[in-house]
């Protein structure tokens, strides 16, 4: 296999320096083509390689979910990654500096791409959004970014961060003019929802789930506004871009699937907190950072949420090969 390998990538080099139409550029990160197994993934689940996506994060579990737009519109998922590196705790970003990942729906356009990043390509999130600067929300450059080390960013292992932003890029090389992430604290079950009770954000992440609940049950992304500094979904396209951050919100309509999921949710969830010992609800990490203040190396770890395997500077224990030419051709 090793020496196929090499055979084949010799093979390529000399095509590359012989072949006029092509060169090196072709093989850099940002213009690499989807492996091969993935496409094979895409077109099992009737899906196009060039459809729309949308991704969601989910802190807590450490996972990150890329859906595909279907032929027949809905979106299904494609991909599940465990996220590398996420820092600071559950709860959204509000100011710049406290190292928080953001947590809320923001809007990817192909501007936000950035193939010349520090680490091995970034996706921008767009934090902060409407919401975030109606509730007084400061910060910028929040990414999707390669190297295992986190500073309010959601960090991912070079590997993986290739396959998203090719992905991405696919989707917006088929017209897409922007997609979806959304961003929450925890997977929106009504168990989760029941031990996450007692936190202070959870009339934050209540109305995050309403976001969530239409997307479980139309497998569409919701349109998202933003009024009374607050986050709403369901209504047309133009009603939320109309919309004043802090203005007075409109009559609001949510379908009746969507409706009855989140009454019926609620209900669980309340069911379940009243069962509950006290020693099974979340407890709130104590742990905050001030700006400027240094961070020592207790303090750091207690607020990295960092896969094992990877030392502080992000770097994979042992080095890692799959940067090179040859990982083309597994």
């Amino acid at each position: 296999m090793f020496v196929r390998r090499i055979v084949t990538a010799a093979a390529l080099a000399a095509t590359l320096m012989t072949v006029s139409a092509c060169n090196y550029e072709d093989l850099t990160p940002e213009k690499a083509p989807l492996p091969a197994d993935l496409v094979r993934a895409i077109n099992a689940n009737h899906m196009g390689v060039n459809s729309p996506i949308l991704v969601r994060l989910f802190k807590e579990e450490s996972d990150m979910e890329v859906w595909k737009q279907k032929t027949d519109g809905t979106y299904g998922l494609l991909k599940t990654y465990k996220i590398c590196a996420w820092s600071g705790k559950l709860g959204p970003k509000r100011r710049e500096g406290d190292r928080q990942a953001p947590e809320g729906f923001y809007t990817v356009t192909p501007a936000q791409l950035n193939p010349k990043s520090n680490y091995h390509l970034a996706i921008n999130m767009g934090y902060p959004n409407a919401y975030d600067r109606a509730n007084g929300g400061t910060g910028q450059h929040l990414m999707i970014h390669g190297s295992c080390n986190s500073s309010g960013c959601y960090a991912m292992d070079d590997d993986q961060v290739q396959e998203i932003y090719t992905l991405a890029r696919y989707s917006f090389d088929g017209g897409q003019r922007a997609f979806q992430i959304q961003a929450y604290p925890f997977h929106m079950t009504p168990k989760n929802m029941a031990r996450h009770r007692n936190s202070e954000h959870y009339g934050f992440w209540q109305m995050l789930k309403k976001g969530s609940d239409y997307f479980e049950i139309t497998r569409r992304p919701p349109n998202v506004g933003v009024c009374e500094r607050k986050y709403i979904f369901d209504q047309t396209a133009e009603t939320v871009a109309n919309l004043s951050p802090s203005g007075a919100c409109p009559s609001l309509a949510m379908p009746q699937l969507v409706a009855a999921k989140s009454q019926a949710d609620e209900a669980k969830a309340a069911e379940l907190a009243a069962s509950m010992a006290p020693s099974e609800f979340a407890t709130s990490s104590t742990f905050s950072y001030r700006t400027g203040d240094p961070i020592t190396a207790e303090a750091y770890a207690q607020e990295q949420h960092r896969r094992p395997g990877y030392d502080r500077e992000g770097r994979r224990i042992g080095g890692s090969s799959s940067d090179s030419i040859l990982s083309l051709f597994k």
